[in-house]
């Protein structure tokens, strides 16, 4: 079985979106024989992304959650409905213990998702990162670690 996790940008905008998942629907139906497992956080974007793709090949979902108040205080109100589905359709959901989200939520969760992941996919648009938890910090902690790294940036996609 090969389980696969999942780092991204938040701000995919319109064509980008048919663009990513178009990529991640062609990258993880590779891994489809083997059984194919995704872990995510479920942020809204690259994250959701995945999670849904992961779920249209028959693929196990397991969703790591940042903080008991996540939901709460970090998930966007229109992407709440998404959120919950991909949360009700998920195999296993852990919640961190941190006490809010953040930075040392969001690192604490990237550094669960490496260690449960053969591999990390990455909707990244190769720029330096913003800090600590965010898509470039998860890519070099995957590197050090040994992981590979599926990037995908498709020509024409976009931020913002």
């Amino acid at each position: 079985m090969t389980v696969v996790a999942v780092t991204g940008h938040l701000d995919l905008r319109g064509e980008t979106v048919r663009l990513v998942r178009d990529a991640l629907l062609e990258l993880l139906a590779g891994h489809r024989a083997d059984g194919l497992t995704g872990v995510s956080c479920l942020a809204p974007g690259a994250d959701a992304l995945f999670a849904d793709a992961v779920l249209t090949l028959g693929g196990r979902l397991e969703v790591v959650l940042p903080s008991p108040a996540y939901r709460a205080t970090a998930v966007p109100e229109d992407y709440a409905p998404e959120f919950d589905r991909l949360c009700d359709r998920a195999a296993d959901v852990l919640v961190l213990p941190e006490p809010a989200p953040g930075p040392a939520a969001y690192v604490a969760a990237n550094a669960e998702l490496l260690r449960r992941a053969d591999r990390l996919v990455a909707v990244w648009d190769g720029l330096p990162g913003a800090g600590p938890g965010g898509t470039a910090d998860m890519v070099a902690a995957a590197r050090a670690a040994g992981l590979p790294v599926d990037r995908i940036w498709p020509p024409g996609a976009g931020r913002g």
